[in-house]
């Protein structure tokens, strides 16, 4: 809750899935930074460098489920 807005359980649920996703096809954690303020503006923008060894579906998947906007991010249904 870095913007302190409202919990959409199951909508960040996926958004967190797909972080995680991202550490295990990558290798690393899709959002870093020593600077604590500069990580949460990565996080809130959505700003990470894609790995180019990925598949395109597996692009697809990540960008789908680290969409920053609630609303437009995939869901499980």
């Amino acid at each position: 809750m870095i913007e302190g807005k409202l919990y959409y359980g199951s909508r960040v649920d996926v958004w967190s899935s797909g972080v995680i996703l991202f550490a295990m096809v990558a290798g690393y954690l899709p959002f870093e930074d020593k600077d604590t303020s500069k990580l949460y503006q990565k996080i809130l923008s959505g700003q990470f460098q894609m790995p180019k060894h990925l598949s395109n579906d597996c692009q697809d998947i990540l960008k789908k489920v680290m969409q920053t906007d609630p609303d437009k991010r995939l869901t499980t249904a």
